[in-house]
């Protein structure tokens, strides 16, 4: 059985968050993989538990956090052995669920997370992210618009103004002119 570590310094968890989610109705597990040279001693998968406020008093979400890591244990077999920081962010109704399905959740959303991203559809043939529509590369003007504008014409510079323009009196809420007019 694959021994799994437990995340404690809040960089690891912050490093995890930068990494890929999958959500349930019972947890979102964010998943990093990390480069096996690192760190010799934690050379396999470490996971961490998150459990809000929001989800419930003291007494019910550490009855979460006790589910979630005999939930961990049960399919640690399962669980890929990689090099890996996993974070669990239980949700209530995580409380209530069968086990059964939490193991079954724990099970996919930990594969799922640490499934490594392929490169980006697209990206050879000058297109966007697979979407078929072409890259307008050097389009871009002056004003930081596309080239197409956008509805909304540049605004002149300074130079380009001329004198100032002097202050019309134009009357306030009261019906009278501004003061010093």
């Amino acid at each position: 059985m694959p021994t799994i570590e437990r995340l404690r310094k809040r960089p690891d968890f912050l490093a995890a968050a930068e990494g890929r989610r999958f959500h349930t109705e019972r947890m979102t597990a964010q998943g990093r993989l990390r480069e096996a040279g690192s760190d010799p001693a934690a050379a396999g998968l470490r996971l961490g538990f998150t459990i809000t406020k929001r989800v419930g008093h003291a007494p019910e979400r550490n009855r979460i956090r006790r589910r979630l890591r005999a939930a961990v244990r049960a399919v640690a077999a399962d669980l890929p052995v990689l090099p890996a920081d996993v974070v669990l962010i239980a949700r209530r109704p995580a409380l209530q669920a069968p086990f059964e399905t939490l193991k079954d959740d724990l099970r996919r959303a930990i594969s799922a997370a640490l499934k490594p991203r392929g490169p980006k559809e697209g990206a050879k043939d000058g297109t966007r992210g697979g979407d078929g529509r072409p890259r307008r590369s050097g389009t871009k003007s002056a004003h930081g618009r596309g080239a197409g504008g956008g509805g909304v014409p540049p605004t002149p510079s300074r130079r380009d103004a001329g004198p100032p323009a002097a202050p019309s009196s134009t009357p306030n809420a009261c019906g009278g002119v501004p003061d010093g007019q």
